[in-house]
């Protein structure tokens, strides 16, 4: 683990100290605009209604970098702009429809608790370690997934909601959190090397 962060809760905290108000308003818009950034990319299946999209990525890469508040203020912020009307959710869809009747909706309505799960374990130091950090992502697009899973049996049953809705998405799920997770250990390796280059 690495000591001369223990204080720290996360990777942006180290970065951007002090966060104070303005900066962590503007993170939490920044990113909740990086997760409408990554929900334009989404691919159709022939398995499922649900698409394949970037969001995951955002959403637990989100959390582990900003913490569990400024994580999940970032996701309610996203569900916002998209049910406003903004073209954020996936492929452009926008509107309160996708938060209400969807059966996408359990998904977004996840992102907020999974941003937070994921951000609560890299404050506890779960971000320093590969396997930590990928175990960390794990539960939270677990997190997503189920979400979605539940809200998916108003519409269908156990099986369908589970063939649809979770198994076709685990591959994938599980390449975002090994992407995702690569991201915190190296920056902490590469905060300590610059921090230990300015003091030598």
């Amino acid at each position: 683990m690495n000591n001369s962060y223990a204080k720290a809760e996360t990777l942006a905290g180290v970065v951007l100290a002090p966060l104070d108000a303005v900066r962590s308003v503007a993170l939490v818009i920044a990113f909740s605009l990086l997760t409408a950034l990554s929900a334009q990319i989404a691919i159709p299946t022939p398995w499922s209604d649900v698409p394949l999209t970037g969001q995951t990525f955002a959403v637990l890469l989100t959390g582990a970098l900003l913490g569990s508040r400024l994580g999940a203020l970032a996701m309610i912020a996203y569900l916002i702009e998209g049910a406003s009307g903004l073209p954020f959710f996936a492929a452009g869809g926008s509107g309160l429809a996708r938060l209400t009747v969807s059966p996408w909706a359990g998904y977004l309505w996840a992102y907020p608790a999974a941003a937070f799960l994921t951000g609560w374990l890299a404050e506890r130091g779960w971000d320093r370690r590969y396997l930590s950090a990928a175990a960390a992502m794990l539960l939270g697009s677990l997190l997503i997934l189920l979400g979605g899973m539940v809200w998916r049996l108003s519409f269908m049953s156990f099986d369908q909601a589970l063939l649809t809705g979770v198994v076709p998405f685990l591959p994938g799920d599980l390449i975002k959190v090994a992407l995702a997770a690569a991201v915190l250990p190296t920056g902490w390796a590469l905060l300590q090397r610059t921090k230990s280059g300015r003091s030598s």
